[in-house]
C-alpha cells in the first residue's frame, strides 16, 4: 500500500463484498482464502484470493472496491484472475517464422524465403576462403543462387561438433577408437573435411550422418569385443549301480 494513500477501513473490511462478487462470475469452487487487501487509491482498494482451479496454478482472483465520497456504500469495480509469483503461463508469443525449431519440418512443409539469410551468400560472391570460393564456381552450373557463408559453415559446424555425433556424445565417451582411425569413416571435401566425414558403417547408430573425426562408438572398424571362454562342461558320470523302475 502506498504510504500516500490512507486505509479506508469500509473498504478494506469488505471481504464477503469481494467474495460475493466472485461468486457470481468465477469458476464455482474456484475461489479459495482471502489473501489480503491493499488500497490502489483514494477510496479504491483491492481485494485478493487464492485461486484453486487446478488449471490456473499460482494465480489469484481479484475484487477493485470503490466507494463515493462520504458514503459507506461498497461498489465492485472489476473482478479479475491474475498471475502471482510462480504461475504457470503461456510461453510468450513468436512470430511463426522465430517459431519452427529443428524437426519440424514435415512432408509438404515449407519454410518462409529469408532474403538477407545470414547464413547464405550468393553463389557468385567471393569469400575469401579458396575451398569455397572454388566450389561456388563450379555450382553456378547446377543453378543453385546462394550457397553457405562463413557464418552459416561455422554454425552448422558447431552444431554438429555439439550434437549427437560429436566428441562428446555417450557414443563418442564410450568408444573405444576415434571414427579418423576407422575404415567405414568416409572424408568430405570443401571447407569442413578436416573436421568432418561421413558415416558408412550399417551396425553405426551414426550410419549415413556426419560425424566429426574425433567421434566414435563401438562399431569402429578395427575394435573387437573381449571374447568369452568357452564353458567346460565334464564328461557325463554313468551310475551303474542304481536301478531305475521302469
Amino acid at each position: 500500500m502506498s504510504a500516500a494513500v490512507k486505509a479506508d477501513p469500509t473498504l478494506m473490511q469488505a471481504t464477503e463484498v469481494a467474495r460475493t462478487a466472485l461468486d457470481e462470475s468465477a469458476e464455482v469452487g474456484s475461489v479459495g482464502a482471502h489473501l489480503g487487501a491493499r488500497m490502489l487509491g483514494e477510496r479504491l482498494a483491492l481485494h485478493s484470493f487464492a485461486c484453486t482451479a487446478a488449471a490456473y496454478p499460482g494465480w489469484v482472483w481479484t475484487v477493485s472496491l470503490a466507494r463515493a465520497p462520504r458514503s459507506k456504500t461498497v461498489t465492485v469495480c472489476e473482478t479479475a484472475l491474475l498471475p502471482a509469483d510462480g504461475a504457470l503461463l503461456a510461453p510468450e508469443w513468436l512470430p511463426y517464422a522465430d517459431r519452427l525449431a529443428p524437426g519440424d519440418i514435415g512432408p509438404g512443409d515449407v519454410t518462409p524465403y529469408v532474403e538477407d539469410d545470414p547464413l547464405l551468400v550468393a553463389g557468385f560472391e567471393a569469400t575469401g576462403d579458396e575451398d569455397v570460393d572454388a566450389m561456388a564456381l563450379w555450382e553456378l552450373g547446377l543453378g543453385r543462387v546462394r550457397v553457405l557463408s562463413a557464418q552459416g559453415r561455422a554454425d552448422a559446424a558447431q552444431r554438429w561438433y555439439d550434437g549427437a555425433h560429436g566428441p562428446s556424445s555417450p557414443f563418442a565417451v564410450n568408444a573405444p577408437a576415434r571414427c579418423a582411425s576407422c575404415g567405414f569413416f568416409v572424408p568430405i571435401a570443401g571447407a569442413l573435411r578436416s573436421m568432418f566425414g561421413l558415416c558408412a558403417s550399417e551396425w553405426s547408430p551414426s550410419d549415413g550422418t556426419v560425424v566429426s573425426i574425433d567421434h566414435g562408438c563401438g562399431a569402429h572398424s578395427e575394435a573387437d569385443m573381449d571374447r568369452p571362454a568357452a564353458e567346460q562342461i565334464p564328461a557325463p558320470i554313468v551310475d551303474e549301480l542304481r536301478l531305475e523302475r521302469l
